[in-house]
């Protein structure tokens, strides 16, 4: 089929490729230019894992390719939008400006098309409401709106595209261009529905819009009861480890999200469970989500929390001290700094006088080129050269991956907190570390 999609960011761009890869012809369309030139020739603008090798296989195969001309995408049948939500400057809403634009750029490039139906499906994070109003718009070019949510995971964006746990289509409240969507659609998916029998759910707008929300505030309030957890062991001396480890054998809750450290960031859970209560709010409703509220609190105290395990290990003053931050990403195996604990925590204690060295696999390249004042190094043993203090705030594997005896000739003092929970205690306490978990005793 022929497909755009809108947007070529993290979610639009790895969308286009995956789809090119499941057979489809494929534009992407971005206003960015250097972007549209990067992903043109092959080039991740991003780190991904297996992003790259599909981007290149399918610009070089020719079903993929990037515009920054909407006229480009005139024999398209199926319209993704893929632009972002941002949190809004001054408040907790999503903005929705970036979506609006790509509808009001798409429409005027609507029009009957020789295959079928045509669809603009929206994969945005958006407050409940907006397919509603949006279709207004939609619906005239006899184009028919569908919301199709998505739910990728940074690390595993291509896998969750292309084998993804479930689908969900938001569907016009017309039977008729309810089935018509439906149809298409399916044609869109048929690997993954057929061949893959991956669970396709049908539902309406509000529903289809809620779903992603929902299941981003049940993430986030399962990581910060674990995390208000560890609140409670460091009190009473107990290990939320393994308190973790105990209550997750209960298959009503399960093991997954309950890892205790210095809380979630990146571009999706924060901002959207904060334009959850916003969109709450503005319905009426806003205390049926006032728990999120505390969930966001725990959250932010995490950060908060470990700046003063950094400021106790180093005799309780930070000012010229030097510190090792390994991880500056919001997650592992992404690049991603969006909303990151581990650059906050860092921006913090640097901002308390100490002398701050931060290495990442793939996000201190790009923190080197924003942020001339801190110092990047190449990886964990040079940046704890002669620290007082080394922290572990994102949990890549060559960070758990290291020798304790080899740090321990870099460091001044070898003390290491753990915000990750990433590390083996004793392994470290042996090597003559003093270790310092989450929530560990």
């Amino acid at each position: 089929m022929r497909i755009s999609v809108i947007g070529c960011g993290y979610l639009g761009a790895v969308h286009a490729a995956c789809m090119a890869e499941l057979g489809h012809d494929v534009v992407g369309i971005d206003i960015d230019a250097g972007k549209v030139a990067s992903l043109s020739r092959g080039v991740a603008p991003f780190h991904e894992p297996g992003f790259d090798e599909v981007l290149e296989r399918n610009v070089d195969a020719g079903r993929l390719r990037f515009s920054t001309d909407f006229a480009d995408l005139a024999d398209a049948q199926v319209h993704f939008i893929g632009v972002g939500t941002p949190q809004v400057e001054n408040g907790y809403a999503a903005d929705l400006t970036y979506v609006d634009a790509a509808i009001d750029s798409l429409v005027p490039h609507l029009g009957p098309h020789p295959d079928g139906p045509v669809l603009v499906v929206g994969k945005s994070t958006v407050p409940v409401g907006t397919a509603a109003r949006l279709a207004e718009k939609v619906t005239p070019t006899g184009a028919h709106l569908v919301w199709n949510p998505e739910f990728l995971r940074e690390g595993f964006a291509v896998q969750d595209t292309v084998s993804p746990d479930r689908i969900v289509y938001g569907l016009p409240g017309d039977p008729a261009a309810a089935e018509e969507s439906r149809t298409v659609l399916d044609e869109v998916y048929t690997h993954l529905i057929h061949e893959q029998s991956i669970p396709r759910l049908t539902t309406d707008y509000a529903t289809a819009e809620l779903v992603k929300v929902a299941a981003n505030s049940f993430l986030a309030t399962k990581i910060s009861f674990i995390n208000a957890m560890a609140e409670l062991c460091e009190a009473t001396g107990a290990d939320v480890t393994q308190l973790a480890e105990a209550i997750g054998h209960d298959d009503r809750i399960g093991s997954k999200f309950l890892r205790a450290g210095i809380g979630f960031g990146g571009g999706c859970l924060p901002k959207d469970i904060r334009a959850f209560m916003a969109r709450a709010g503005e319905l009426g409703v806003d205390q049926a989500l006032t728990f999120l509220r505390e969930v966001d609190s725990i959250n932010d105290r995490r950060r908060e929390h470990t700046v003063h395990l950094a400021r106790t290990a180093v005799g309780g003053n930070l000012t010229g001290k030097r510190v090792a931050v390994l991880g500056a990403a919001f997650k592992p195996d992404s690049d991603d700094m969006r909303n990151s604990p581990a650059l906050d925590i860092a921006n913090t204690i640097a901002g308390a006088g100490a002398e701050v060295t931060i290495t990442d696999p793939a996000a201190g390249r790009i923190l080197a080129r924003q942020r001339p004042d801190m110092t990047i190094a190449e990886d964990a043993y040079a940046a704890s050269a002669d620290a007082d203090v080394v922290l572990l705030l994102t949990e890549w594997k060559q960070f758990k991956e290291l020798d304790p005896a080899r740090l321990k000739d870099a460091v001044a003092n070898a003390w290491i907190i753990d915000g990750r929970n990433a590390l083996d205690p004793a392994t470290w306490r042996e090597a003559g570390w003093t270790y310092t978990g989450i929530g560990r005793p």
